[in-house]
């Protein structure tokens, strides 16, 4: 489980929210060899950020980062009716750090999950009260023209307009949302390509090695789009992904 002492500056925030999800990712485990990624997690092993099964909704917003959040939606279950409640996830936002996401795994009969439209505006009006600004679930969300005007992000698994009766089945807890585990108060940085997750503490270590590699790939777009040979595109790329060291 992430640190929960580590509190991020708000200037660690806003270079992060500069930064596209990708290159996040490049620095958190993507490329391993290189020695500006961090290797948190192994790229292919381990599930650290998501999968094609869940989108974005909100493109033009640009990136978001914030500590999640979790809980568990299902159908209603009679051996624990009133146990939680949806004021129980809103209670879990308010006392986290801010910002936070909301990470929600939905399970549901294989009939009724791509039928659940889960969150609508009085949910996302209520998250965002305690300071919540994005919210990620590998089922269906609705009110989305409403949800737009309101600059609150969702990775969703799609959209549908209703569902029936639902319940709170668990709160902060490890979670599995899109291809990506996620436990509460890891750090989640999110953008029209996707989510990641990674600890907290390394979150200054991604901000120096992102810029790092973003200036380097800069430079390298120069060479690439002045290249009009393969010797040229070789010499732009050397040292990089996609071209080998010479011994």
């Amino acid at each position: 489980m992430p640190d929960q002492a580590i509190t991020l500056s708000d200037d660690i925030f806003a270079e992060l929210r500069k930064i596209d999800t990708p290159t996040i990712t490049n620095v958190v485990a993507t490329y391993p060899k290189n020695p500006l990624c961090l290797g948190l997690y192994n790229p292919w092993t381990e599930n650290w950020y998501s999968d094609t099964s869940i989108r974005c909704l909100y493109p033009e917003m640009g990136p978001i980062v914030g500590y999640a959040v979790t809980c568990v939606y299902g159908l209603p279950d009679p051996n624990f009716a009133g146990r939680l409640s949806f004021m129980d996830v809103v209670d879990a936002l308010d006392a986290m750090k801010k910002p936070t996401i909301l990470v929600i795994q939905q399970k549901w009969p294989p009939e009724l999950h791509n039928k659940a439209g889960l969150a609508g505006e009085m949910m996302v009006s209520s998250m965002m009260a305690v300071g919540c600004i994005g919210m990620i679930s590998n089922g269906p969300s609705r009110d989305i023209d409403a949800i737009r005007k309101l600059r609150f992000q969702l990775l969703l698994g799609g959209v549908t307009a209703g569902h029936g009766e639902m319940a709170v089945q668990s709160v902060n807890v490890p979670v599995s949302v899109g291809g990506m585990d996620v436990a509460p108060g890891d750090l989640i940085h999110m953008d029209e390509n996707g989510a990641v997750k990674f600890p907290p503490a390394h979150a200054e270590a991604v901000v120096k090695n992102a810029r790092a590699m973003l200036d380097d790939e800069a430079r390298r777009l120069v060479l690439l789009r002045k290249a009009r040979t393969a010797a040229e595109v070789r010499a732009a790329n050397s040292g990089g992904a996609y071209t080998q060291k010479k011994s």
